[in-house]
């Protein structure tokens, strides 16, 4: 894993609590709350490969 991948996953969840409180103050709490469920989502699919690998690496291990 890349140090890359901590920087775009904090970049986001900066950019994602911005938009949230922006969007708080404007009374928007419905999209507020639409926003951050977008970048919990962005972030799982950009961990995806990395989850895929452990779980191969835990099943090889245990040879399962």
């Amino acid at each position: 894993m890349s140090v890359n991948i901590i920087f775009r996953i904090a970049a986001v969840g900066i950019l994602i609590s911005v938009i949230g409180q922006i969007l708080k103050q404007s009374g928007r709490e419905d999209q507020a709350s639409l926003a951050s469920l977008a970048g919990i989502v962005l972030v799982l699919f950009w961990l995806l490969p990395y989850i895929y690998e452990l779980f191969d690496t835990v099943k090889s291990l245990f040879a399962l």
